[in-house]
C-alpha cells in the first residue's frame, strides 16, 4: 500500500494515519492504492508498525473490497 506524508482528503478505510514515531514524519497509508514492486527496489527499513496497526490496515482493505 502506498504511504504518504500528505494529509488525506478521505478518511478510513481509504487512508490510515500511522502512529507517531513509526516513520520520521507524520504519515498515512493509502489503503486504496495497492502496489507491487520489485524486491530490487526495496531499500533499507525506515520504520515499523505493530500487529494491531497492520490489522487495522487489513480491516480497511476488507471494507474496500466487500
Amino acid at each position: 500500500m502506498a504511504i504518504t506524508s500528505q494529509p488525506p482528503r478521505a478518511g478510513f478505510p481509504l487512508s490510515l494515519e500511522l502512529p507517531e514515531g513509526c516513520l520520521p514524519k507524520p504519515s498515512w497509508v493509502k489503503i486504496s492504492q495497492i502496489r507491487t514492486i520489485s524486491t530490487e527496489r526495496v531499500g533499507k527499513r525506515i520504520g515499523e508498525i505493530d500487529p494491531d496497526e497492520l490489522n487495522r490496515m487489513i480491516e480497511g482493505l476488507i471494507d474496500l473490497i466487500s
